[in-house]
């Protein structure tokens, strides 16, 4: 079963530019436990996305999409599996490919931020989330879930966060004192800000981490974490969109599906939001 259900060719890993990357990992999530399914929703419901995107007018899985088989998680702790996902990026990163991570928790994306920092030293990070993910530990984890952020910014301090609309106080102290750019999503529903203003805060070459919570649960629900007032389908897109024709991405991922059968909303939006951004990247070669 790989992403999208392509033919032997289309999915081969030489020919491939992008390798699909499945984390199944689950440890340190907080509300909401299911996670760890995310990565084979995605893929079963990728099998009915269909190959031909009508906004940009062609089928980007022409490019070669491979499917690596699903990381099997270690018992070591959330730290020991980011170093795995490292290096098992950096691998493909040596073999000229774009990684496309899916996960399971939201601790996996410290993993190939590292990888690509390594390859390009001037990486900066959007993220797309609820949550600012900035504490320094939680509930006795430094590389918690609640902690992404903060984990990626020991990597790499270019980082802009959009669609945020919750944050403990010790976050907004360390957004406060350390400059970190943030819009909110109550900035972005009064006018007061635009999605497009993340790209100011962009290098040339930008990794990209998507939290499905950064969405709205209307649009999708089956999330650890919901919260209210979240971003829309489209507006997200016209962002990625423009990202990805202004910028080098190097590398994406989505996290926190947490699929909630019989719904297959979800899943099957995580798979086609996959699928735009390799359409994305593939519009402006």
């Amino acid at each position: 079963m790989n992403f999208l259900g392509l033919t032997e060719r289309e999915a081969d890993y030489k020919r491939s530019r992008y390798v699909i990357l499945p984390v199944p990992y689950e440890q340190t999530t907080t509300f909401g436990k299911g996670t760890a399914l995310g990565p084979s929703a995605i893929l079963a419901a990728s099998q009915e996305v269909e190959l031909y995107d009508e906004e940009l007018g062609f089928e980007p899985c022409r490019c070669g999409i491979a499917t690596s088989s699903p990381l099997e998680p270690t018992t070591d702790g959330p730290e020991r599996m980011a170093a795995i996902i490292e290096e098992t990026v950096q691998q493909v990163l040596i073999h000229n490919k774009i990684p496309v991570m899916i996960g399971g928790e939201h601790s996996i994306s410290v993993g190939p931020v590292a990888a690509c920092v390594s390859e390009f030293a001037n990486l900066s990070v959007l993220q797309i989330d609820a949550h600012a993910d900035l504490r320094e530990s939680y509930q006795n984890y430094r590389y918690s879930h609640a902690c992404a952020m903060a984990r990626i910014r020991d990597i790499t301090k270019a980082t802009v966060g959009v669609g945020i609309r919750n944050l403990s106080a010790e976050e907004a102290e360390t957004v406060g004192r350390d400059n970190i750019p943030l819009i909110f999503a109550h900035s972005i529903h009064s006018g007061e800000q635009k999605l497009e203003d993340a790209i100011e805060h962009l290098t040339d070459e930008v990794y990209i981490t998507i939290d499905l919570d950064g969405f709205d649960p209307s649009v999708i629900p089956g999330v650890g974490t919901p919260e209210p007032g979240g971003l829309g389908w489209y507006e997200v897109l016209a962002l990625l969109r423009r990202v990805c024709r202004e910028k080098r991405v190097v590398g994406f991922d989505v996290v926190e599906l947490m699929p909630i059968p019989p719904s297959l909303v979800s899943d099957f939006a995580a798979a086609k939001l996959i699928y735009k951004i390799i359409g994305y990247m593939e519009a402006v070669k």
